[in-house]
């Protein structure tokens, strides 16, 4: 077993990062060129914040979202339907034994931000906080 298992157990290895990132940045390069024709993605610019690998290189899960956020579910379904194209475009730019499975989610880390910093500026939170400095 390598170090960086035994030092960060539940931690992405540095392959998984690189290859990851390898995949995200061809799997975008396709996207912006427009490669990929499908009547969900008309008028649609996708962004691809984030790749995550399972630890066995077999899967990617490819967080994506619409600029804007508009017809989401609708570009997700249809980057899920193109899977295997895609996947074809991103093993032809990379060298790599095993390409893996693409699977596509929405990116919602930014809404959940949100919902995070709203709950801490929320009036029961800041009594709590208040309430706590006063203890002190």
């Amino acid at each position: 077993m390598s170090r960086a298992h035994r030092d960060n157990p539940g931690q992405p290895s540095q392959r998984q990062l690189r290859v990851a990132e390898l995949v995200r940045k061809e799997l975008a390069d396709i996207l912006s060129r427009g490669q990929l024709r499908d009547p969900g993605l008309d008028g649609l610019v996708i962004t691809v914040p984030e790749v995550r690998m399972t630890p066995d290189l077999k899967v990617a899960t490819c967080l994506v979202m619409p600029l804007g956020g508009e017809k989401a579910d609708q570009a997700v379904a249809a980057l899920n339907r193109s899977a295997k194209y895609l996947r074809g475009q991103v093993s032809r730019r990379m060298t790599m034994k095993y390409m893996p499975d693409l699977r596509f989610v929405l990116d919602t880390r930014f809404d959940d931000d949100d919902r995070i910093g709203r709950l801490l500026h929320s009036d029961p939170v800041r009594r709590d906080v208040e309430h706590d400095d006063n203890d002190d």
